[in-house]
This record gives structure tokens, sequence and C-alpha cells, in this order.
């Protein structure tokens, strides 16, 4: 192993718990706002679309959803650029800028002109704002899931990166509030007229304030890291990561495969089903969804916490065979249940498997690459995944159900769980030497021709 090698994967663990907790802090909040960010479209969509298409138009709910899934292909792209930048200069820059662009493309769309005002400049403008926010989502990925892995103490590694999914949920909890708080205290017409406008102003004005935390935030990576870096150095490339790390890279992609899928068909379709069973009894059906998500966030240091004590590939056995088990009642009980209690407690059920892998994903993807690669290895394996399988999961399910196909999309769920349960259980350990922890073992397997990749320790 060279000196050059030694240095920019050398472990660089903090030790002050009070310090990694602030880091947490600071670093998960950004992921906060961003997510806000991703899901204040999704909530306000039908308050907003007729801004930005005339009312005339029968087919604007489509091109508004088909802008919200057009931010997926941005991801991919975003999570190389992020990646290769967090690589090369360190990860709070790569943080800084990518809360930055959210915060500008809030901002533009709560101040866009209606379509009634300068026809279809309002759709691009909307658009290009929603891509750009996409490319952003795409880098704090990776990028953040890799900053609270390596700024937490390792033997609390778990709990304090569960706050990745925390606030990525939290973000989701946030919109729903708004939205519930707004119809509470406003109405529909109040909603669609400016409320839409404020709560994406929020969400530009909490990226402002995120700004300002992350000036005091601690940097993860190592200076001798940086330096090896910005001097070409060690820095990591797709061609490095496709030549070399290509079944890391493919372990990421599987893990991420069954949760992606479970967590947009779980949190996302799950309350849409609640939100159509109660129609007559909108409120009813708001508080519900409000109250199971706030759950299913509160959950997340929970699972991480038992990740500690039992190991990662527990946890997410435990969400794979869960997953396969419970798909079904979620598809095919939840849409008849018309009781409000019943249905919070199936949609909770399914928000505690999904925790056993929402909870430890980021710290289980970290540790299988070495720090000069690794924000580029866990950002793009994630993001494929999630393009391909996440993202994809609401749209499949509604036109499953349009065509009468629904027990189609359960088994394509349920197989794609069964299959990331198998990678967990043949492809992964719960203890064992990994890139984080013992770089310099990694480095030696790595260039031993008796190396394999698999099983990983987690």
């Amino acid at each position: 192993m060279s000196s050059t090698d030694a240095a920019i994967d050398a472990p660089h663990l903090p030790t002050n718990l009070r310090r990694s907790i602030s880091n947490t802090i600071k670093g998960s909040a950004g992921n906060l706002v961003e997510w806000y960010d991703v899901y204040v479209y999704s909530v306000f969509a039908a308050s907003f679309e007729h801004h930005f298409f005339s009312a005339n138009d029968k087919n604007a709910t489509i091109y508004i959803w088909a802008i919200f899934a057009l931010t997926f292909l941005m991801r991919p792209v975003g999570s190389w650029y992020f990646g290769r930048f967090a690589d090369r200069h360190g990860r709070r820059t790569a943080l800084t800028l990518s809360v930055s662009i959210m915060s500008a493309c809030s901002f533009i769309i709560a101040l866009t002109p209606t379509q009634a005002s300068i026809g279809w400049l309002a759709a691009a403008i909307l658009i290009a704002c929603r891509l750009v926010q996409g490319f952003a989502t795409g880098g704090e990925y990776g990028t953040s899931a890799t900053y609270l892995t390596e700024a937490a103490v390792p033997r609390h590694r778990g709990f304090l990166a569960s706050f990745h999914y925390v606030t990525l949920v939290g973000g989701h909890v946030l919109a729903q509030a708004l939205f519930l708080a707004l119809l509470l205290g406003t109405s529909h017409d109040a909603i669609s007229s400016w409320g839409w406008r404020f709560a994406f102003l929020l969400g530009g004005v909490g990226a402002l304030v995120v700004l300002w935390m992350r000036r005091s935030m601690d940097e993860s990576m190592s200076q001798e890291a940086i330096k090896a870096a910005e001097k070409g150095k060690g820095s990591g490339s797709l061609a490095e990561l496709f030549g070399h790390y290509w079944k890391e890279l493919l372990a990421c992609f599987l893990i991420t495969m069954g949760g992606t899928v479970a967590f947009y068909a779980y949190s996302v379709t799950g309350p849409a089903i609640i939100k159509s069973s109660f129609a007559s009894s909108p409120i009813t059906g708001s508080v519900v969804t409000l109250i199971s998500l706030t759950i299913l966030m509160v959950l997340q240091p929970v699972g991480g916490y038992l990740s500690d004590r039992v190991g990662r590939r527990s946890l997410l056995v435990f969400f794979g065979i869960g997953g396969v088990l419970f798909t079904w009642v979620l598809f095919f009980v939840l849409p008849t249940v018309t009781n409000g209690p019943l249905a919070f407690v199936i949609l909770t059920v399914g928000f505690i498997i999904l925790t056993g892998y929402t909870s430890i994903n980021a710290v289980v993807k970290a540790v299988m690459f070495p720090t000069h690669i690794r924000a580029l290895g866990v950002g793009l394996g994630y993001a494929i995944a999630n393009s391909c399988f996440g993202g994809t999961a609401p749209v499949l399910y509604a036109a499953a159900k349009s065509g009468g196909q629904v027990p189609l999309f359960v088994g394509y769920v349920t197989v794609l769980i069964a299959l990331s349960l198998l990678v967990y259980v043949f492809l992964l350990r719960n203890r064992g030497a990994n890139w984080l922890d013992a770089p310099d073992e990694m480095r030696r397997r790595k260039d031993s021709a008796e190396h394999r990749v698999f099983p990983m320790g987690v």
C-alpha cells in the first residue's frame, strides 16, 4: 500500500460524543430542508397545478406529476457530480453547495408568475427548477449519508447516522403538517391562492438557516485526504469506481433496490391510499397520515440504536422478511378500511417494518467504500436504484390500479424486497472489517489476489 493511499484512506474517527452530536444535527438539518422541498411539491401539487397550466387543460395533473418524476432522472447526475465534489473538496463544502441550490430554486418557484400572466414560461420555469432540485437532491443523499457516518463516534454510529432518515421523513412530516395547519386555519381556496407559495418560501428560508448552521460544522475528511484529492492524488472517478469497486457499487444498488421500492410504496402510496379512502373526511385522513409518518420519523434512532447492539444485518433481514410478508396487507387490506384507528395500525406496522431498512441504510453503504470514493459510490449506487425502483413506485401503482392489476404491482414490490433479502442474508454480516474502521486491512484485502468483496462487514 502506498503512502498516498494510506493518507487518503486513514481513519479520521471522532471521539467526542458532544461534538459528534452537534455535527449530526448540523449535517442532517440540510437533509431535512432538502426533503421538505421534495415533499412540499407532492403535498401541495393539487393546489398549484393551475398556476402553471391552464385550468381548462384536463391533463394538468398528469403534467404536474410528470415534472415530479423528472427529478428522479436527475438524481444519478447529481450523485455523480456532488460525489466527486465531496470526495475532492470535502463533505461540508458539498453539502453547503447542494442546500444553496435547493434554497434558490424554492424561492424562484414561490415567486414565479402564473400561466395566465406569462404563458408557457411559467411551466418552463417550474420544470427547470425541479430538474435542478433533483440534481441537488441526488447529491445530498450520498454526501449527507457519508458525512453522518464519518462524523459519528464508532460506538454510536448506527444511532447517529439514523438521523439521515429522521430528517428525510421529517421533511415529509413538515410538509404534511403545514398543509394540515393551512387546511384547518384557512381554506382550500386560500391554499391554492397563496398557501402553496408560502410553503415554498418557507423551504427557501429554512435553507438559509441551514447555511448559517453549517458554517461551524466540522469536516469529516482528514486534511491529508482533502489535500491529496485537490492535487489529483487518490481522488476517485467513475472509471475507478466501475473498474475497482464495481462489486461494492453493485452491493449498494442491490441493498437499496428493495428498500427504496418499499419506502416509496409504503410512505408515499400508503398515505395516498388513506387519502382516497377518507375522501369524505379529509381531516381524518390527514391526521392518520401525519401521526403515522411522525412515528416513522421517531422510530429511526430506535432502529439505529438497536443496530449498534445487534448488528446492521439483523435489522435488514427483519425488514426483508417483514416486507415480503406484509406488502400484500398494505395494498389489499388498507384500501378497504374506512375505520381511522385500523388504517393507522396497518400503516404504522408497515412503517415499523420499513425502519429495519431506513434507519441504517446510510451507514451500511458508507462503510463499503474507501474515503476517496465514498460519497461517489454511496450516492451513485443509491441514485440509480432510487431512479429505477423508488421514484417509479407511485406511478406504477396508479397504473396498476387503473388497469385492475394491483396483484401484479404487489408481486413486483415483493419480489424486489425478496431479492434484496437474499443479499442481506448471504452477502452481508453483522461484524467484520470495513473501510471506515480498518482501511489498512481492507486495502490489504483489496490488493490480495485472494480477496473477496463478499461477505461484507456492516
